[in-house]
């Protein structure tokens, strides 16, 4: 474990002591703030960002996530089970996600306002295609073998559904949860930057007309902090779901 961990240590060392240097060489922080300038500003900003904009950030990401999760699941069950669903469907999802976010999030804005659904609405378009195509992709890969095998042992609809599809299609629908939480804080943090009162991209923009650099890049900070997180969660709950695939590995 020390061993994997120690190449991408040296390597993010060696990046942030680079990036030190031209940050000092340049020395216009409002440009190009420095990871010490970034961090002092994370320590000032500590009680502000942690107990106001994150929390509200962190609403958005969860309940985007959920409801994707949700809508994204039936909606792979159902285009997996019947045909003119996936047919109907699929393209406009592939559609979907030819649209730029951000010319959709003023959208929002102007029909919800400044509420949290502006927000989420966001978040939900950018992560219920990878949930949605991952998730009938893991069920479209169920072994054909296996399919025959359970009919002829006579199982029943939601036998087969629960012992043989939703194991088949864990892996798929877990891959896609880890491409959604990362993209989840980034429609969260484009939602709040075109409009909201409080969220970590809300604070960012806020900043920014200030002029103040370091003050731009710590919400950033923790932006990138719950998607590692959010990623870290799903690959452990991964590890032990899908730990009858490590035995066999």
């Amino acid at each position: 474990m020390v061993k994997k961990s120690l190449a991408p240590t040296l390597l993010l060392l060696l990046l942030l002591g680079m990036w030190e240097m031209i940050a000092a060489l340049i020395a216009k922080p409002y440009l190009i703030p420095g990871p010490v300038a970034i961090f002092h500003k994370l320590i000032e900003l500590n009680s502000t960002l942690m107990f106001i904009h994150l929390p509200a950030t962190l609403e958005v990401v969860l309940i985007g996530l959920m409801i994707s999760t949700v809508g994204g699941v039936s909606v792979a069950i159902l285009m997996h089970r019947f045909k003119v669903v996936e047919k109907a469907l699929y393209p406009l999802l592939v559609v979907s996600q030819t649209i730029p976010i951000i010319a959709l999030a003023p959208i929002f804005v102007l029909w919800f306002g400044y509420s949290i659904w502006s927000k989420v609405f966001v978040t939900v378009l950018i992560t219920f295609f990878p949930i949605t195509v991952n998730t009938f992709d893991g069920l479209k890969s169920t072994p054909k073998e296996l399919r025959e095998l359970f009919l002829t042992m006579k199982a029943s609809p939601v036998a087969m559904f629960f012992k043989l599809y939703v194991p088949s299609s864990m892996p798929s629908f877990l891959s896609g949860m880890k491409v959604a939480i990362p993209l989840s804080v980034v429609g969260a943090a484009i939602g709040e930057w075109l409009g909201a009162e409080a969220g970590l991209g809300y604070f960012s923009r806020r900043m920014m007309t200030q002029f103040d650099g370091p003050g731009v890049f710590a919400p950033i900070v923790w932006l990138s902090l719950i998607g590692m997180t959010g990623f870290l969660l799903i690959t452990l709950l991964e590890r032990y779901l899908l730990r009858w695939r490590n035995q066999h590995d």
